[in-house]
């Protein structure tokens, strides 16, 4: 019997999914949760800072507090409402896109979905609602 030798791991991203996430689906929805959450916060920043507002600013506009919208900017911050994403995005001169996309190999629609080209942020380009 022939032994193969392995090539040792030595990619980072790798190493860190096979140790907390393969085969562990709490993990990983975890994980996709703190996804979220960061996108939402750092688009926030990205837009705000990018209009040159400063949370008090983007706050008057919003019709909140400056200390709401330094919550909505955290990536720890979970209470979310739709309602007010629309209103910080108006007073962005933005609108929002929810998006669905399949879970790798699920069926939708009567077909199992494959791995598609990525748009932005990583996200299915075909699931924008």
């Amino acid at each position: 019997m022939r032994k193969e030798n392995k090539k040792p791991i030595t990619d980072g991203v790798e190493i860190l999914d096979r140790l907390y996430f393969r085969g562990r689906p709490r993990e990983i929805a975890a994980l996709d949760d703190e996804r979220l959450r960061l996108d939402i916060a750092q688009q926030i920043y990205d837009l705000r800072t990018a209009a040159h507002l400063s949370q008090r600013a983007l706050a008057a506009r919003v019709g909140t507090t400056a200390s709401v919208i330094s919550r909505l900017e955290d990536t720890d911050y979970q209470g979310h409402s739709v309602s007010m994403l629309r209103r910080v995005a108006k007073g962005l001169g933005c609108r929002i896109e929810v998006l669905f996309v399949p879970l790798r190999g699920r069926r939708v629609a009567g077909r199992t979905v494959k791995s598609r080209a990525p748009g932005r942020n990583g996200r299915s380009r075909r699931a924008v609602a």
